[in-house]
This record gives C-alpha cells, structure tokens and sequence, in this order.
C-alpha cells in the first residue's frame, strides 16, 4: 500500500443515514467565525476636506465580514448563500454603482462612516432571522478596503463596549 498522499479514485461515495448518521454531522459546538467578501464599484466625495477626495471620484471598494457562530444539527454555522443574499439584497443596493452620497444616510461618506453602517445592516438581517437566533450568530468584524492597501475596519467590541 501506498503512502497517504497517493492518487486515488474514490471507489464508493459515503452516504448519509448509512455510513454517517445525524448526530455525527456536527463535529462540536464551539464558536466559530466564516468569512465572506464583495466587491462593488461605487462614487463620492468627502465634504469639509482639503484633500483630493473632496472631488468626485470613485473606488472598487472590498468588504470582508467576519461572521460567528455555533454550527447547526449538521456542522453549518451560516450559509455562505444566506451571507451573500443579505449582502445582495439588503446592502449592496445602497452601495454598488451608486453616488454613496445620496444612497446612504447624511453622513460624510469615508471609509470609517462607511463601515460602521455596513456592520448595523448586517448585524441587523442575522439578527432578524430566526435560523440564526439558536445559533447565536453575529458580526464579529467587518473590513471595509477603499483601495488594495487601505481600509477601515469595525469589530464587535468596538461597536457595543466603547
């Protein structure tokens, strides 16, 4: 016999109920953290600034969500498919190929203003949904890159123990 790492074909696929019962599916209940990213492509401007970025201008901007949680009965702590419908349908409309100024509420649109308001949105649809509620799923960090080497960033403890 080979040594571990030798190519082989799987002759026969596990199967549920048979070769994995229920209660094997979740490995622990220990608090873990997913993480998902977007892109979106979007424009502003800073007001009371003396600076380039008080003219018209526009970024790809990056978000990074660090999403915690205890896994369900079969190991899953949050679908990456229930991050990215919130992300589609509660967030990203406000956010991608729109002027921020006008989308978002009466803020200064920087990055720090920015973040802060993504994190409330996020928090805010996990908290809303029953699945999760079990779970104790929450936003543990979100990272907010307006260029590939700059961004902010806002962390659950910044948000309710400052």
């Amino acid at each position: 016999m080979g040594n571990f790492y030798d190519f082989r074909i799987v002759e026969r696929l596990q199967r549920y109920e048979q070769d994995i019962q229920k209660k094997e599916l979740r490995y622990h209940q220990k608090r873990v953290l997913v993480s998902k990213e977007f892109t979106f492509d979007a424009a502003h401007h800073l007001h009371a600034y003396e600076g380039k970025c008080k003219n018209l201008h526009g970024h790809t901007y990056k978000v990074v969500f660090g999403i915690s949680g205890r896994p369900n009965e079969i190991g899953i702590t949050v679908d990456f498919g229930d991050i990215k419908t919130i992300w589609k349908e509660q967030i990203e409309v406000y956010l991608d190929h729109r002027y921020l100024n006008e989308t978002l509420p009466p803020m200064n649109t920087t990055a720090e203003n920015m973040v802060v308001w993504i994190f409330e949105k996020m928090e805010e649809s996990l908290t809303n949904s029953s699945i999760y509620l079990e779970q104790d799923v929450r936003v543990e960090f979100v990272r907010l890159f307006e260029t590939p080497t700059s961004y902010a960033e806002m962390r659950r403890e910044w948000m309710y123990h400052e």
